[in-house]
């Protein structure tokens, strides 16, 4: 058994079906919220004193909101955060929520059109998007323009990098929405642009916010706020949700497993998520496992610097790049895996966790991408790691440890099931409701499904 220390996979590994840690730190212990392992070895924990949702009376104060984000789940890089939006979106909507969404437009795009409910209001482009849409809320208050007819009781602001500065022209209350913080990420954008970027959301952003209420989605990424400044009593954290696998599909299980070790790795490809430390993890475990392949689901304009990579690499052969595909064949490409790879930079949660434990597959990612260490119970639900090289070492000892690879795979399932839109929805709910009552949210939000008599 390999042994690279206590903070390596082997560790982490050897702690499948026992203690594991979970996200910690200053701010996870001022939530008086957290994720805890039971005698099970998993299960959910929440602390008394982190907040739960609001009765259905107290939250009919809020009648309509406003989503402004800067790209929509139909835009070609649209990922998890606007995922998150929209699923909260349909589900307020669902409930009799006036839901209206302001966002980018993109080549075949409609200028205006409703999807599960959401009005879909688009102009703009990856900077512009910014002005013209305050621009829309500012016309919009004087009775012209596409959103004329809009009056939030609330609006989320969604800050990717940039926030949209919506309480500069409206009398609504904000919501800040920050997945994680994009430091490591604005290097991409060049040295001027990356460094007013940083300046923007590190110091500009927590200032022009200093009475606003925050939200993001995992404890880390709160954390993360904190040192920016952002107050803890401002900052309330509702973690992603999950759709149910398709009805078709089946669920993953021995049955459906590949016959050769398979790797599968669910991401946006672009520099940040690090998809080549996943062709380096094929590259080094091939010989020792033979007729290893990696499924990488999922595009971007990075797609073709990563084919180039792994004909470098020589696995050209063992890798197929899937691009985007449909609900149905993503959940059909889990279930087919072994392990789950996510060796991204930064992740604000890490959906493609929850998904791939879904299908009972457990997830190797980095430690230092924050997020992943809130979505993995380290060494129960998955492995956590520190860098390239222990990234190899993890995925192939659970490649060459079938035992340890279904505990592992079974923990996470469990852990899966406890997600759902739903529960995301009656959390952001209940911190909407709380806004328009004046009043700020904070703590884990720990949403609860009402009692059925």
């Amino acid at each position: 058994m390999l042994d690279p220390g206590p903070r390596g996979p082997s560790a982490a590994i050897r702690a499948a079906g026992g203690e594991a840690g979970s996200a910690t730190g200053e701010f996870a212990g001022s939530l008086e919220g957290v994720w805890s392992v039971d005698s099970s070895g998993v299960g959910p924990a929440v602390i008394p004193g982190a907040t739960a949702c609001a009765d259905a009376a107290t939250l009919r104060d809020v009648r309509e909101v406003l989503l402004l984000c800067w790209r929509d789940t139909g835009h070609p890089q649209g990922g998890g955060s606007e995922r998150y939006l929209e699923q909260v979106g349909a589900e307020l909507a669902a409930r009799g929520v006036k839901v209206t969404l302001r966002t980018a437009r993109y080549a075949g795009a409609a200028r205006r059109e409703r999807i599960d409910g959401i009005e879909i209001s688009r102009a703009g482009g990856r900077y512009t998007v910014y002005p013209r849409a305050l621009a829309a809320m500012l016309f919009g208050r004087l009775g012209f323009g596409p959103l004329r007819e809009v009056r939030p009781d609330a609006v989320i602001d969604t800050q990717n990098g940039i926030p949209f500065f919506a309480r500069a022209v409206t009398r609504a209350p904000a919501v800040v929405l920050v997945h994680h913080g994009h430091r490591e990420q604005w290097p991409v954008a060049g040295h001027w642009v990356g460094r007013v970027g940083w300046w923007i959301e590190s110091r500009l952003s927590p200032w022009a916010h200093r009475r606003n209420q925050y939200l993001t989605v995992s404890l880390p990424s709160a954390e993360e706020l904190a040192s920016l400044g952002v107050e803890r009593s401002r900052i309330a954290v509702v973690r992603n949700g999950a759709e149910p696998v398709p009805a078709h599909v089946p669920t993953g299980a021995a049955q459906t497993r590949t016959a050769h070790p398979s790797i599968v790795v669910l991401s946006r490809l672009v520099p940040h998520k690090q998809i080549e430390d996943a062709l380096a993890v094929v590259a080094a475990l091939r010989s020792r496992h033979p007729g290893l392949h990696l499924d990488v689901i999922g595009g971007g304009w990075w797609a073709e610097n990563l084919k180039l990579r792994a004909h470098q690499l020589h696995i050209a052969g063992s890798v197929t790049f899937h691009g985007h595909v449909d609900e149905a064949r993503k959940h059909e490409l889990l279930s087919r895996a072994w392990v789950h790879v996510l060796p991204s930079r930064k992740e604000g949660w890490g959906l493609a966790v929850i998904e791939a434990a879904q299908h009972g597959v457990a997830t190797v990612g980095y430690r230092s991408s924050r997020g992943l260490t809130d979505s993995i119970v380290d060494g129960v639900t998955g492995v956590l790691v520190d860098d390239s090289e222990q990234l190899s070492e993890a995925v192939g000892e659970l490649l060459a440890t079938a035992e340890t690879r279904t505990v592992m795979g079974e923990k996470a399932r469990a852990r899966a099931r406890e997600f759902s839109w739903e529960l995301t929805a009656n959390g952001v709910h209940e911190v909407l409701s709380a806004v328009a009552r004046g009043e700020y949210v904070s703590g884990l939000v720990a949403p609860r499904v009402p009692d059925v008599e």
